[in-house]
């Protein structure tokens, strides 16, 4: 038995030496069971029980290991399982006197896989804002706050009550703001009632980072947003077989009546010309900047109600023939000969025996590449004879897929330059094909082009073409939506890459020349 070593036990130890023998005593003796007994002796009891608790709390705190002091180390307090070593790998097996070994034991853990997400991409996650609304009571009137700052602390002093860091005095000028007043507002509500500001419209343009993309301009950016959010002043007559509808904004200036000139106007165009707003955003990021700023928008001129591409209209562009909506002829075979004579390429006059336009060689190869990308055949094949069209194709509808015999003969369309620099072309009525198969792709729209321009194959090359799509495309809030999301945008940005690496082995195959084509 061993002696306590605490001043404690040693006061526990000898008030029990003396309760054990005094309780004994009582109950084994003859004499009358007292009072004063009963009490002695159920004090004895609790406190002996008292001793036994302690003495098991004591015991159990004995058992634990020496390693659950307050001076253990963090990196065994850390550990759930220092037996398996941390780096992945596990010792060898112990080996013992009797030439067993003892196997190790092995604890498998199963880890849950995280769900994989796609990333994201720059300028397409809405930051975090703090909504700042203007909560006053007492107010003499209907009547709104309005300023530059609408925080707790104002609409507190139109209550007249002293909130932590108010600046007292009404010098709001001291503080670095401008000062505030009261202004009759619509609905506002007076008497008593709380005003709340309304937030301002969220536009269908969204631009979440500091800056757009750097391959739009101020001018798109403006331009889109004048499309995507301006208020329809004006209908105006418009010449298209499609039955597109040429609106009339609201500009800066107001004339007594609405056209376009003075207003600016744009292209109400079917739904089914959506890949038009997809053709403006690849043009950009390609780098050639020859097609209009172009938005999904829903206008209440659409029954359905569907969006519809809306493209702004250029008055600079020259006018153009009704039935080609050309602003030059040509034909097939006039198309082929002057790209042999390569018109204007190096600042060199063409000779008029050559027959050239006033168009630049280059136009020819950046308006190739771009419609072979979206597959557009309605400029350099009218008659669809490179592909096998369907029967919706508008070739198809006019008859005109049954003339390839003599192509020399067939006229190009939608040919367009404008009035102040003929040098370069402009292109309009940008409708491509997604669903047409890599076995059907129309190699027509390459014939004949010898060179193609760098900046927009080195895009190609860069592996770097879907993540500009989606941040370029996120722009355009009810485009993003009307095709399905970024789920949506992602298959058909899948078509344009796999079209891509066709088009660079086929300039690699046929020997062509990637030049700069920024003159």
């Amino acid at each position: 038995m061993s002696c306590p070593d605490k001043p404690g036990q040693l006061i526990n130890w000898f008030l029990c030496s003396l309760c054990v023998p005094r309780v004994r005593k009582l109950w084994s003796s003859r004499r009358p069971r007292t009072r004063r007994n009963l009490l002695l002796g159920t004090a004895c009891a609790i406190y002996l029980g008292f001793l036994v608790s302690q003495v098991g709390r004591a015991s159990v705190q004995h058992a634990r290991p020496a390693g659950k002091g307050p001076h253990r180390s963090r990196a065994a307090t850390e550990a759930p399982f220092p037996e398996i070593p941390l780096d992945g790998t596990l010792a060898p097996p112990e080996s013992q006197g009797n030439g067993t070994t003892l196997q190790p034991n092995v604890v498998y853990i199963t880890l849950r896989s995280k769900r994989s997400k796609p990333a994201n991409i720059r300028g397409t996650v809405k930051p975090k804002r703090r909504k700042k609304y203007a909560v006053a009571s007492r107010v003499p009137g209907p009547e709104a706050l309005v300023g530059p700052s609408l925080r707790p602390q104002v609409a507190a002093r139109a209550m007249d009550s002293e909130v932590p860091g108010h600046i007292p005095g009404g010098n709001l000028a001291k503080a670095g703001e401008r000062p505030w007043r009261w202004i009759q507002g619509p609905g506002a509500r007076g008497g008593g009632a709380d005003v709340q500001l309304p937030p301002a419209e969220e536009s269908n343009i969204r631009i979440y980072s500091e800056s757009a993309p750097s391959w739009l301009s101020k001018e798109d950016i403006g331009q889109m947003r004048l499309l995507a959010n301006g208020a329809v002043a004006g209908l105006q007559p418009a010449q298209s077989r499609s039955g597109a509808r040429l609106l009339v904004l609201e500009g800066t200036t107001r004339p007594s009546v609405p056209a376009c000139g003075p207003s600016p106007c744009g292209l109400l165009k079917q739904s089914l010309d959506m890949s038009e707003v997809f053709a403006f955003h690849l043009d950009r990021i390609l780098g050639l900047n020859r097609t209009l700023p172009s938005v999904s928008r829903k206008s209440e001129f659409i029954q359905d109600g569907r969006p519809c591409p809306f493209i702004l209209w250029d008055p600079s562009l020259s006018p153009t023939n009704n039935e080609t909506h050309s602003s030059v002829k040509l034909t097939w075979g006039t198309y082929q000969q002057l790209l042999k004579q390569k018109c204007w390429q190096n600042g060199r006059v063409p000779k008029p025996e050559w027959g050239c336009t006033e168009i630049h060689h280059h136009e020819w190869s950046k308006m190739a590449l771009f419609d072979f990308l979206l597959q557009i055949y309605n400029r350099l094949d009218t008659n669809c004879c490179g592909f096998r069209p369907r029967k919706e194709d508008t070739c198809v509808q006019s008859g005109r897929s049954s003339k390839c015999d003599n192509q020399d003969t067939v006229v190009l369309a939608h040919i367009v330059q404008r009035k102040q620099d003929p040098r370069h072309l402009v292109f309009i009525d940008n409708k491509g094909f997604f669903d047409r198969s890599e076995d059907n792709l129309n190699f027509k729209l390459l014939e004949g082009i010898r060179e193609f321009p760098e900046s927009a194959v080195s895009v190609l090359k860069s592996q770097h073409l879907r993540q500009k799509l989606l941040q370029s495309l996120f722009l355009d809030k009810v485009y993003w939506e009307s095709q399905g999301g970024r789920q949506g945008i992602e298959k058909l940005i899948d078509v344009i890459e796999q079209r891509a690496k066709i088009l660079l082995t086929y300039i690699n195959a046929h020997g062509a020349k990637v030049l700069p084509m920024n003159e």
